[in-house]
């Protein structure tokens, strides 16, 4: 047994740090559903305005899981994971930001096909991401492996929706250079988004087998 192991055990660990996790996990859902809601017809400023609340609400909760790491001794795992494990959330919600802030800068009307599809993805992943994070603290190891296995094939559907999008943009001889950067842009940051849900599953993966 690791000596750090052997600590953990004598002392008492501070689990507030899986709180803070799962609280991340559900920002990020939240972060999701508000940006499908351009799919769903709301305006370009109400989806950026609420999308940038819920950003800074995970900024917060970020800032604290660093500030609580560098006071805290004993770690109910080990202090690096939950900074990665951190790090990756937020940048869900950080990758969803730019995309409403993107649609705003460039003054698109609405998502196309494409981007409605990877926003519908989005939602999907990080709503499996908060239903996934609490295996986290009862160290299920089983129950973390297979959702991270369906964060996997989900995200193959997002490379699939990626590989479409890119193939009828550059095939299109009619759309002039504007609106394809524009929507290049979209799609690859909705691409962003979803492939760090599936490196918040990677990384959950390997706590699995480390711990497991």
């Amino acid at each position: 047994m690791a000596l750090q192991d052997l600590v953990r055990l004598i002392l008492p660990k501070e689990d507030h740090f899986y709180d803070l996790l799962e609280q991340q996990a559900k920002l990020a859902h939240e972060g999701a559903q508000a940006l499908k809601k351009l799919a769903d017809g709301d305006t370009i400023a109400s989806v950026r305005s609420e999308v940038h609340a819920t950003e800074k609400r995970g900024d917060k909760v970020a800032h604290e899981v660093e500030d609580a790491l560098a006071k805290t001794f004993v770690t109910p795992i080990d202090r690096e994971d939950i900074h990665k494990l951190s790090s990756l959330l937020d940048d869900i919600l950080d990758r969803a930001h730019a995309t409403a802030s993107a649609f705003d800068m460039f003054s698109i009307g609405e998502p196309s096909e494409s981007a409605r599809g990877l926003m519908a993805l989005l939602v999907r992943m990080t709503e499996r991401l908060e239903r996934l994070m609490p295996c986290l603290r009862k160290h299920d190891w089983a129950g973390t492996r297979e959702g991270t296995r369906e964060l996997k094939k989900m995200e193959k559907e997002g490379d699939e929706i990626y590989r479409g999008a890119m193939r009828g943009l550059f095939s299109d001889a009619s759309i002039d250079a504007r609106s394809l950067i524009r929507e290049k842009e979209v799609i690859e940051l909705l691409e962003d988004a979803c492939d760090t849900c599936e490196d918040v599953a990677e990384y959950l993966t390997n706590l699995s087998v480390k711990h497991g």
